[in-house]
């Protein structure tokens, strides 16, 4: 997920008909209908995208909103689309896929090949559209086909928007999406068609699109690389330590975790990982 502008956020700032009752409410309706866990993450925030909503279907409370919820289905797809805004592109932050690359990935392959039979694993976290996870899956391919090819790699991306991961798993977009995209990658991986490019089938395979909620921490997957950029920012601290946590239990020895650049590895999780580019905010299990 990604912060609504200032603009929009000065617009609806004022979220006082947003009681702890009436989140109380939303939260139990979003949690039954949707599956959609509302527990942990930072209440403004929240709040200020039901606001939008409660503005948007000219409510007049909260709890007027509430009872709106409980008889529009629309409505509560509507709701969970604002609560999970997703912007992103392709080769978001160059510098840190740079880095992936360049010392990163021959980790990973060089620690499968000296301490474990299997293939990397690679979870991509708070996926949205997909574009991170085929970044991922298009440095594999384009640099490192011998080792793709020898033992290969898994990536998984979730999100918990199950409406987004259908985007991803199509794997089309706007130009807009593309402006970091190489033009050899361009020619190579995507197909032009009326305007929008399509990733070919050959990356597009190499990534698997699964719905999941980062509060649920007993379902996270083993991996030998997370990235999680730009997600924890919208949990409470408390809630971010027991991510942290749960990712440190799913790495394998001399796991890589990559957080967004406004964010860090926070209380007592900081012992169990070791930096290995604070500027890019990468860590490495200790």
């Amino acid at each position: 997920m990604t912060p609504v502008s200032h603009q929009t956020y000065l617009e609806y700032k004022d979220f006082t008909a947003i009681s702890p009752e009436v989140f109380s409410c939303i939260a139990r309706i979003m949690k039954n209908a949707r599956g959609f866990d509302l527990d942990g993450y930072k209440d403004q925030c929240i709040k200020r995208r039901i606001a939008i909503r409660l503005r948007a279907t000219n409510c007049s409370s909260g709890e007027e909103y509430c009872e709106l919820l409980r008889r529009d289905d629309d409505e509560v797809d509507r709701l969970q689309k604002v609560l999970t805004i997703h912007v992103s592109q392709f080769f978001r932050d160059p510098p840190m896929f740079d880095k992936l690359c360049r010392e990163i990935f021959p980790l990973l392959f060089a620690l499968t090949g000296m301490n474990r039979s299997g293939r990397p694993g690679i979870w991509s976290v708070g996926c949205a559209s997909g574009e991170e996870p085929y970044t991922v899956a298009l440095l594999l391919k384009h640099f490192f086909p011998d080792e793709l090819g020898r033992v290969g790699a898994t990536i998984l991306a979730t999100d918990v928007d199950e409406a987004i991961l259908k985007v991803a798993r199509e794997g089309i977009y706007g130009e807009e999406r593309l402006r970091e995209v190489p033009d050899e990658f361009r020619r190579e991986y995507f197909l032009e068609r009326d305007g929008r490019y399509q990733l070919v089938y050959e990356i597009r395979s190499l990534v698997e699109f699964l719905q999941a909620d980062l509060t649920q921490t007993g379902a996270f997957p083993e991996s030998d690389l997370i990235l999680c950029r730009n997600v924890l920012m919208y949990f409470e601290r408390s809630q971010q330590e027991v991510i942290l946590h749960g990712f440190a239990d799913v790495l394998r020895p001399g796991g890589v975790l990559i957080l967004g650049k406004s964010e860090t590895v926070v209380g007592s999780a900081l012992e169990r990982f070791e930096p290995i580019c604070t500027v890019e905010r990468i860590y490495r299990r200790a």
